[in-house]
């Protein structure tokens, strides 16, 4: 639905970007890709957040690849809503520079960073949900490697001093070391919020409007799409938190149109989704009974029958079926957060890419 939305908003509107929640770095290779046509879209991916590793998203991307083939001078663009971040060959430079600078120290980094790179795979705080988490904050790890990075590279502590690589190829190996503490740093896990960034996610997407002057498309959960604050169950307890989508409002206006996809039930394949509870948004809207449809909440009429305060279901990386009551956002006025809901009734799952 997502897509079908996209594809529409390129062909009839003139949009000419796609904003992803991913780093610099894995948007550039995507963006390559739609326009050089390298290698495959599963390649693309491979570097990609997992969620956006799956066979609809490689899709969306060939159907991108195609329109930039015929509007060479009107290509679709695509954009990360992350700064750079560290990458998986991050860690393999350090653990190779370390091996070759001081293998002696080469076993005590590779504890730490070979138990965090997994990360990149299954987030931190996912691994905590499902019991597989090793113990001891990946973000300490990231540190502690840092440390003793540190320590080759000073007066008197290895290549840096005088000898072996130079002293710039270890600035070039402490910079990637520190994204790689940033990285674990900043994760939901290391921050210990769900809210993510948001001010660093919404100006990066401002920068990256006002460098081209594109019609954008952003491409998020409805808890970061949300045009107002938003209050998750999961973390109730801390109230309304500023979304991306709530700060692009604000500097947009009504340029910014929040478009909130959702379901009824269904099974996704990690879970089996049940109907929701009466209290949400999910229920009424399913109590028509239709396969899909759609509410324009910018009509005063619909407003009028619709607005007011609302819960909606949240699917996340920790989802529970078992606590499906707690996953939820809710909103202070549903027509302020969402300018369209979009409602499935029965939803199936992804075809992920291996």
């Amino acid at each position: 639905m997502r897509d079908r939305i996209f594809r529409r908003l390129v062909q009839n509107h003139g949009f000419r970007a796609l904003v992803i929640q991913d780093s610099a770095v894995v948007a550039a290779q995507l963006d390559r890709y739609v326009h050089a046509g390298d290698g495959s879209a599963e390649s693309a991916l491979e570097g990609a957040w997992r969620p956006w590793r799956t066979g609809d998203m490689a899709a969306a991307l060939e159907w991108i690849r195609e329109f930039n083939r015929d509007h060479p001078d009107a290509p679709v663009r695509i954009f990360g809503a992350k700064p750079v971040q560290a990458q998986l060959g991050d860690y393999d430079a350090v653990l190779d520079h370390v091996r070759e600078s001081a293998p002696e120290r080469w076993a005590e980094v590779a504890s730490h960073l070979e138990v965090i790179r997994s990360a990149h795979h299954i987030d931190e705080h996912v691994q905590h949900a499902r019991g597989t988490h090793p113990g001891r904050p990946f973000a300490d790890h990231a540190r502690d490697a840092l440390a003793v990075i540190r320590s080759l590279s000073g007066p008197g502590g290895g290549p840096g001093s005088g000898g072996g690589s130079g002293s710039g190829h270890d600035e070039g190996i402490l910079a990637r070391m520190r994204l790689i503490v940033e990285f674990h740093e900043r994760s939901v896990a290391g921050r210990g919020s769900y809210a993510g960034d948001a001010v660093v996610w919404a100006d990066v997407i401002s920068d990256h409007q006002r460098r081209t002057g594109l019609r954008m498309v952003y491409w998020d959960g409805i808890g970061h799409t949300s045009a107002t604050e938003a209050t998750l169950g999961l973390a109730s307890d801390r109230g309304p938190q500023p979304s991306v989508g709530s700060l692009l409002r604000k500097r947009y206006g009504n340029g910014y149109v929040s478009v909130a996809i959702g379901f009824h039930h269904g099974d996704l394949g990690v879970a089996v989704v049940p109907e929701p509870a009466e209290d949400l948004i999910d229920a009424t809207l399913g109590t028509m009974h239709l396969p899909a449809h759609w509410l324009d909440l910018r009509d005063d009429a619909v407003r009028r029958r619709w607005d007011g305060p609302a819960k909606a279901r949240v699917i996340s990386g920790v989802y529970d079926p078992s606590r499906d009551s707690s996953e939820y956002m809710a909103v202070a006025s549903l027509a302020d957060a969402f300018d369209v809901l979009i409602h499935i009734r029965e939803v199936s799952a992804v075809r992920w890419l291996p």
